[in-house]
């Protein structure tokens, strides 16, 4: 189950590094959607079953199709067209990879609390996240940035969960779940308006 555990991992930091390589966004879903299995995978590894088979659900399933099923009934170019350039943000990726590694041998963590590699591995997630949300100029790119910044968040989570906190977390994904569901219709109506959903267009709005 270690061997599984640690293989989930590197999994996911090589994850994180592909979703800031991808260059179109049904791939860019497939890879969150892959990045949802790996944490219901973790969560299996850790005996927390009933929250690992929502997460498979919710992060693995519900959430990728609501977003492969948006971008295709919304007239768009799948095209991804970073402001910050692809490059630029995987080297910022491995650059966040290897703070989280340096943290992790600085931060004085009770022993034993984090398995090997599971803090820089929340973080490096967690910092993708966040260069997804500002490296891209498109909103649902964004959205999904914010779902794998999210995802981050969830990792460092995973070692404080107990039975008082599981329904916590399950409340949590509820609210994502929700929160992505609302941005989606916000999307449809805003491509109703206007000819693009590239939030670079904002900046042409006048009072």
């Amino acid at each position: 189950m270690n061997t599984l555990f640690a293989t989930l991992i590197f999994l996911i930091l090589v994850n994180n590094i592909l979703l800031l390589a991808a260059f179109r966004l049904p791939s860019l879903i497939r890879l969150i959607a892959f990045q949802g299995i790996c944490l219901a995978a973790l969560l299996f590894c850790e005996q927390h079953l009933l929250l690992a088979c929502a997460v498979l659900l919710i992060k693995g399933l519900l959430l990728p199709g609501l977003l492969l099923r948006t971008i295709k009934r919304l007239p768009i170019n799948t095209d991804l067209r970073p402001r910050l350039h692809q490059g630029l943000g995987i080297v910022a990726g491995m650059t966040g990879l290897i703070f989280a590694l340096w943290l992790e041998t600085r931060l004085a963590i009770q022993p034993g609390l984090f398995p090997p590699l599971l803090l820089p591995a929340g973080l490096t997630t967690l910092f993708c996240g966040l260069i997804l949300v500002v490296g891209r100029s498109t909103a649902l790119a964004q959205v999904m940035g914010y779902l794998v910044a999210e995802n981050g968040i969830f990792v460092l989570g995973i070692p404080l969960m107990s039975a008082n906190t599981v329904w916590f977390e399950l409340a949590l994904l509820l609210d994502i779940f929700v929160a992505v569901f609302v941005m989606g219709i916000a999307i449809n109506h805003i491509v109703e308006t206007f000819e693009s959903i590239d939030v670079d267009g904002f900046r042409s709005l006048r009072d």
